[in-house]
């Protein structure tokens, strides 16, 4: 039992960095210069900042070197995380339920949303995803604008029904020129003013969720075998 709890126990901190590295520079031919970059200009600064301020302690320069380094590591930590998932975003763009991923693993505090679609195409598996927060309700497409225009819209007037004070926004992922790529979503919400308080994201997410259809698609089915409903 010893040796097989050994055999699956989780590779270390330094371990899962260096795959992380690894992966990055794999799929991102600019990741490591930028690391490096990352890293080196704080220990530059530091080392000038020793040699025209230290006044000669020695002491002082030793300091201002460490800060120096310890801001290399920290900053070239910031690049290696979001390059990696960048890197990580481009493997799976353009693939039924992308955008599900970035909801799922990308949103701060401030925003609510849900990896599983609020409505899907069943032949061309385009989607359309729903986020709330204090700048109001945002709906993404997933799929080329031609295909979802129409989706996007029927749920922007279905919004505006029920909240009619809420200021919606709606967003495009998909392979046309206007449309944003899938590391940018988490920016795009950010830019949004915020219009509305906690209390009321909470409300309106509630709101929403208690309308949406009773039989919804399951957490974890893949959206590529969900079928269309037939019409009544």
């Amino acid at each position: 039992m010893a040796r097989k709890e050994k055999s699956t126990k989780e590779p270390g901190r330094l371990k899962q960095m260096w795959q992380v590295f690894q992966m990055t520079r794999r799929y991102d031919n600019r990741a490591v210069a930028y690391i490096v970059g990352g890293f080196a200009l704080p220990i530059i600064v530091g080392v000038l900042v020793s040699l025209f301020f230290s006044d000669g302690n020695v002491f002082t320069m030793v300091l201002w070197i460490l800060a120096g380094v310890l801001a290399g590591v920290l900053v070239a930590l910031i690049i290696l995380g979001r390059r990696a998932e960048r890197a990580a975003y481009s493997q799976i763009e353009g693939q039924p339920g992308a955008v599900g991923a970035v909801l799922r693993s990308s949103l701060k505090r401030s925003w609510r949303g849900s990896e599983m679609p609020i409505a899907v195409n069943g032949k061309t598996q385009d989607a359309i995803y729903r986020a709330v927060g204090r700048g109001g309700v945002v709906l993404i497409s997933e799929g080329p604008k031609s295909r979802t225009l129409r989706m996007i819209e029927e749920e922007r007037r279905r919004v505006a029904r029920v909240l009619p004070n809420v200021p919606v926004t709606t967003i495009t992922v998909g392979p046309d020129e206007d449309s944003i790529p899938l590391h940018k979503i988490p920016r795009r919400l950010a830019k949004i003013k915020p219009t509305l308080t906690k209390a009321e994201v909470l409300a309106i997410s509630n709101r929403l969720q208690s309308l949406e259809n009773p039989m919804p698609i399951p957490k974890g089915v893949d959206p590529m075998k969900v079928r269309a409903q037939r019409a009544r």
